[in-house]
């Protein structure tokens, strides 16, 4: 495991309006990164911006529409690395099924950042050298009750960092994948369930760059928490669901 400085490249961070994207942005222009932050609202944006120590801008995107990710990712120009961090989430059972909600979970949390790559990856594959980052999460290793949509979402984004990973392994472009539990934002607000071993948006953004700065390719956290969802995948079905419903 190897350290890498990061200081003096430049990042793109989609989904750096709020929680863990804004609390990674502070950390990585604390440590020299030269970060562009990218979200829906520009107010939360130009605000990020002028908080952040280091050299730093912003360009508003909808990831879920192809036009106004082709037209950001122009505006954001030569990069060194991608984060990708954006997600929405609401919480429900396939007996209440919302379609409106289930689609927008899959066109923002899966479908919106193979957008973004459609436009960074062949790029950092031409000029052999790249760093992508793509947040899933423990809910992705097997699926729950009562979270249609953002648990298949974020299985989708597992399955697709894996797969690049698999492809760009021993090539100068290096994949990784985040794989955070509970964290306090606006999203987990919406639960009305116990969370535990909930983090706050500064303790996942400092296990985010840690990884970041190592050649591994993934990282499972909280580590105790992670456990649970990574053994869970060994279990048998008529186990496993009756212990996760």
């Amino acid at each position: 495991m190897n350290d890498m400085s990061l200081s003096g490249k430049r990042y793109w961070l989609v989904g750096a309006g709020d929680g863990l994207g804004r609390a990674l942005a502070h950390c990585m222009s604390r440590a020299g990164v030269e970060v562009v932050v990218s979200s829906r609202g520009e107010d939360k944006l130009k605000e990020l911006v002028e908080e952040l120590p280091g050299k730093a801008s912003y360009q508003t995107v909808d990831i879920s529409d192809d036009d106004s990710v082709k037209a950001a990712a122009e505006a954001v120009g030569e990069i060194d690395g991608l984060v990708l961090l954006a997600g929405v989430y609401w919480p429900f059972s396939a007996r209440e099924w919302n379609a409106e909600q289930a689609v927008a979970m899959a066109d923002v949390n899966f479908t919106g950042f193979m957008r973004v790559l459609g436009q960074v990856v062949p790029a950092f594959v031409k000029k052999d050298a790249g760093h992508i980052v793509i947040t899933s999460s423990l809910t992705g290793f097997r699926g729950l009750p009562g979270s249609i949509g953002y648990t298949a979402s974020k299985a989708a984004t597992m399955s697709l960092a894996e797969c690049m990973y698999a492809d760009l392994r021993g090539t100068g472009v290096r994949v990784q994948v985040a794989n955070p539990g509970f964290i306090k934002t606006q999203l987990t607000d919406k639960n009305d369930f116990n969370m535990p071993f909930i983090m706050e948006p500064e303790a996942a953004a400092r296990e985010m760059f840690e990884l970041m700065l190592t050649d591994s390719f993934k990282k499972s956290f909280p580590t105790f928490f992670s456990l649970l969802f990574r053994g869970s995948q060994f279990l048998p079905d008529w186990i496993y669901y009756r212990i996760f419903s």
